[in-house]
């Protein structure tokens, strides 16, 4: 049996001996998986690709999920609007 976390582990360890260091930031109140820890998850980007890493028992794992945020559809933001089209006015007659 193949042991994922360990293959992650190596594939992290190599993108980082190539390259400097990513910009590494805290998940405020994230949990690691493994040791239970709060506020202790790392988020960092090599390559393209996002990862986490628990600075308290050494977890790494690639975070496979991506999507992109979607923006909330508004009046302003409605794309749903077809072209501008003139109108006509018309004034009531005078008697």
């Amino acid at each position: 049996m193949i042991d994922f976390r360990y293959s992650y582990t190596v594939e992290v360890n190599e993108l980082m001996s190539k390259k400097k260091s990513p910009k590494r930031r805290f998940i405020a109140g994230a949990i690691c998986p493994r040791c239970s820890e709060m506020d202790k998850i790392v988020n960092y980007k090599l390559d393209e690709q996002s990862y986490r890493e628990c600075v308290a028992c050494g977890f790494k794992d690639k975070i496979r999920l991506q999507s992109t945020p979607q923006e909330l559809n508004t009046r302003v933001t409605d794309r749903s609007i077809v072209a501008e089209s003139p109108i006509k006015i018309i004034f009531p007659s005078s008697k």
